[in-house]
């Protein structure tokens, strides 16, 4: 197989691995939530599992990445990025939000985070917090990718 099309399998296989997170995703933090909610541990329940749910689906996803075959022969580096890293990442394009938005509609229609306002209805200033937590994560994840497309060449 040549590299456009070894790479372009690759990428879909990726894409619809992607894909098949959301649901798992949800499922995970459903259960984060339903655990802290069981042990009174409500304070700082949406931050935190967001996180644990975002670093476990990096971890997954990085694992899965190095299950598949990519041809690097005609790779090209552009100041220490590799372009099969920009192509890469674009298949999350839109994932975060989409999965704030599905905890942000969890938390607000959760009778049991009701008492809670914070965790109820996240105010800007935490919505901020945890966004910037996110692209932490987001950051790292995106230079782990990297850095293994790098060593792949």
């Amino acid at each position: 197989m040549n590299n456009p099309t070894l790479n372009a399998s690759s990428f879909g296989k990726f894409s619809r691995f992607v894909s098949e997170q959301k649901p798992i995703m949800k499922k995970h933090y459903d259960q984060l939530l339903a655990h802290d909610l069981s042990h009174q541990q409500w304070d700082g329940c949406f931050q935190r599992n967001i996180l644990i749910v975002l670093k476990t689906t990096y971890e997954n996803a990085l694992i899965e990445l190095k299950t598949l075959p990519f041809d690097h022969s005609t790779s090209i580096v552009n100041q220490g990025l590799a372009d099969l890293t920009k192509s890469l990442l674009a298949v999350f394009d839109g994932f975060i939000d989409e999965f704030l938005l599905m905890v942000v509609d969890k938390h607000r229609t959760s009778c049991a985070l009701s008492n809670f306002p914070d965790e109820h209805k996240p105010d800007q200033v935490y919505l901020s917090a945890v966004r910037s937590d996110i692209a932490l994560l987001w950051r790292n994840f995106a230079l782990e990718i990297n850095a293994y497309f790098l060593e792949c060449r």
